[in-house]
């Protein structure tokens, strides 16, 4: 019962990072922003979690909810929207694809939409090139070290996200709030607490308590959670 996370299918692996489930009694969850955009299916819809920018809060009642999790810039590439139009959005993916079988499995979704081609281009990179960038920023590279690899501009918004990522999961592993700092990337423990106040909606602290016990914090749709 609760959030758990599971490995991708095998055929999207390249696609999605991991499927996830939410289940159990009704409550309030925060969800933490991770640069990552989510198909998900709840309350009998399927939709589009656009990237968040900062955490909210919101109810969810009895039902589970299921998702995909892609990785950072995949489905705004199939969908052929960029992902700034969906910031911080819930969208029912029929507003993008309305030909779609609704009532497939997210999976057969996924492939459906990994099979056509996107009517708009959403990114200046290929897919191969995409993943990298991602992963090496997530790996704590500076904007800098990133960019003149591939020979473009720094863009901070997302690696400040992938980096609060990795503090969140470094919590989780309980580390010390000096050694999450270091850890993530971060100049120092009070740049931690600052990023965690305007990324996260409340201080480092209650991270630390939400994730510790049933209530571990954890990946939910577009971002981490924690039971509010």
């Amino acid at each position: 019962m609760g959030y758990r996370e599971f490995a991708p299918p095998t055929a999207l692996r390249d696609l999605v990072e991991c499927t996830w489930v939410l289940d159990g009694p009704p409550e309030a969850v925060r969800v933490l922003p991770d640069g990552c955009m989510d198909l998900m299916r709840m309350d009998g819809r399927v939709m589009v979690a656009g990237p968040d920018t900062t955490a909210s809060v919101s109810f969810r009642a009895g039902e589970p909810f299921v998702g995909l999790r892609f990785h950072p810039g995949v489905l705004p590439r199939l969908l052929g929207v960029p992902a700034s139009e969906l910031t911080n959005e819930r969208v029912r993916l029929s507003e993008f694809r309305g030909g779609l079988p609704q009532r497939g499995t997210l999976t057969e979704l996924a492939a459906l939409l990994a099979c056509e081609e996107p009517r708009t281009e959403t990114a200046p990179w290929p897919l191969a090139l995409l993943r990298h960038v991602t992963g090496r920023l997530a790996a704590g590279s500076t904007v800098a070290d990133v960019a003149g690899e591939i020979g473009w501009s720094n863009r901070t918004m997302l690696r400040r996200i992938l980096r609060f990522r990795r503090a969140a999961r470094l919590l989780d592993d309980g580390l010390s709030f000096g050694e999450v700092a270091a850890g993530a990337g971060y100049a120092d423990q009070p740049h931690l607490h600052r990023e965690a106040r305007q990324l996260a909606g409340v201080p480092l602290a209650s991270l630390r308590q939400d994730s510790s016990g049933a209530n571990k914090s954890t990946q939910l749709p577009s971002g981490s959670a924690t039971v509010a």
